[in-house]
């Protein structure tokens, strides 16, 4: 067989980073591919660090990190969070409404949002465009949060464990919505879960935080 020349999406040398004076990676090597891949691991293991550090929330004590093949810390940093896009655990979203929230990431960049092409991708109608922040359920936050990230065109979505805080109705709609994402997108997405069987079902494959 001819080894393949397309570079990982990431590649994940010999990291060492800490979080609140604590090191939690140390040592830690791993590729992710393109397309979906799973982070799992213990509570406490770095997984939520790792996300971060894929696009410079944070930056590693040592080691290094690439993307498509190039070193991390050559990309502009501001540019490099839009097309490398987190989604946080909880929702953290602006005082208004679904559209202004939205078009608030393409806005700064100095462009348009798509704001009912995102909120549709994100398994939201129209409708939700004038709905106000504070009228929304746990669940149709996290949506808006993905409608948001997604109005900025990513190539990579860092999911951190966007299902936790939902009961198993919404779980199971974002983890649709997530997949449906796959097949009309080219884009990628690491996600990060405590869950095995949602790794399983959502991502083709798996990296394990010790």
């Amino acid at each position: 067989m001819i080894p393949s020349t397309v570079p990982a999406l990431f590649a994940l040398e010999d990291l060492r980073a800490s979080r609140g004076g604590r090191v939690v990676l140390d040592g830690f090597s791993a590729d992710i591919p393109h397309g979906s891949t799973a982070v799992v691991g213990p509570s406490g293991a770095g997984k939520s660090t790792l996300l971060r550090l894929l696009n410079r929330l944070a930056d590693p004590d040592a080691g290094a990190i690439r993307y498509r093949g190039r070193d991390l810390r050559e990309y502009d940093v501001l540019a490099l969070r839009r097309t490398v896009t987190l989604v946080p655990q909880l929702p953290s979203l602006l005082d208004g409404t679904v559209a202004e929230n939205v078009a608030y990431g393409p806005r700064l960049a100095g462009g348009e949002a798509n704001v009912e092409r995102a909120l549709a991708l994100a398994g939201l109608a129209d409708g939700f465009a004038r709905r106000r922040v504070g009228e929304l359920s746990v669940g149709e936050k996290q949506r808006v949060m993905l409608a948001r990230a997604l109005a900025l065109a990513p190539e990579v979505l860092l999911l951190d464990e966007p299902t936790s805080a939902l009961d198993a109705a919404a779980r199971s709609g974002i983890e649709r919505t997530l997949l449906h994402l796959r097949e009309e997108l080219d884009v990628s997405y690491v996600l990060v879960t405590h869950d095995e069987a949602q790794a399983e079902r959502l991502c083709s494959g798996i990296v394990r935080v010790p």
